[in-house]
């Protein structure tokens, strides 16, 4: 059975930082992209970051270029992600997800493209 269990959320005022870490089990981790998504309240859910297997290629949601940076850890099980600069409008629940594929190709945004997903963890940036 696949677990992504997300973890290092909380509150954190604007212009500060946050790493998010997701450890992976069940799967052999390296085979598969991982990507960031995240919620806010009463919207969908948005990409923010993608890595593919090998961590040597990454891509990035536009709102969040120059600040976020994806990286992962293939011997621990674990993606993590560096967030700075943060601000209000970050504000969300993030989740990590397992893609299918071997890269991060143009439809990685897309909900679909993911065959497992963590509970999230909440991020919340105040002004």
């Amino acid at each position: 059975q696949v677990q992504v269990m997300e973890s290092g959320g909380g509150l954190v005022q604007a212009g500060g930082s946050l790493r998010l870490s997701c450890t992976v089990s069940g799967l052999t981790f390296d085979d598969w992209p991982m990507a960031w998504f995240r919620q806010a309240q009463g919207k969908g859910r948005e990409g923010v970051a993608c890595v593919c297997w090998r961590g040597t290629r990454m891509t990035y949601a536009d709102s969040v270029k120059g600040r976020f940076t994806i990286s992962r850890d293939n011997a621990k099980n674990t993606v993590y992600l560096q967030m700075d600069s943060l601000k209000p409008e970050d504000t969300a629940m993030y989740y990590c997800a397992v893609k299918t594929g071997l890269v991060c190709s143009d439809s990685w945004p897309q909900v679909s493209e993911y065959i497992n997903w963590g509970q999230g963890t909440q991020v919340t940036v105040a002004s």
